[in-house]
């Protein structure tokens, strides 16, 4: 059964850090590309950075510079460091695993950017 479960949302000042983590199971992890994407009220669902199974990384021209995509395949874990947020950050943020045909989500988890 296949899992990805996000943790480590919730509500920080503009200028705060947060850090995501994605558990997965129930595939092979490494062979896998694995992503963020959020979803913010009335927008569309966006990639926000994905590290391939070679570990290359590409990010959404906005976080640039903020946010850091990492993963450890020990663990089967993919991370999200996201620094100097901003209000504009605010949303549902979901992790993402790719593979060939092979598309699975996790369930999301609240970020919220306010003071």
């Amino acid at each position: 059964q296949v899992q990805l479960v996000e943790s480590g949302g919730g509500l920080v000042q503009p200028g705060g850090s947060l850090r995501l983590s994605c558990v997965a199971s129930g595939f092979t992890f490494d062979i896998y590309n694995m992503g963020w994407y959020r979803q913010a009220p009335g927008k569309q669902r966006e990639s926000v950075a994905v590290i391939t199974s070679a570990a290359i990384t590409n990010y959404l021209d906005s976080v640039k510079g903020r946010f850091t995509i990492s993963r450890d395949n020990a663990k089967n874990t993919v991370y999200l460091q996201m620094n100097s947020l901003k209000p504009e950050d605010t949303a549902v943020y979901s992790c993402n695993a790719r593979f060939n045909m092979l598309n699975y989500w996790g369930q999301g988890t609240q970020v919220t950017v306010s003071s």
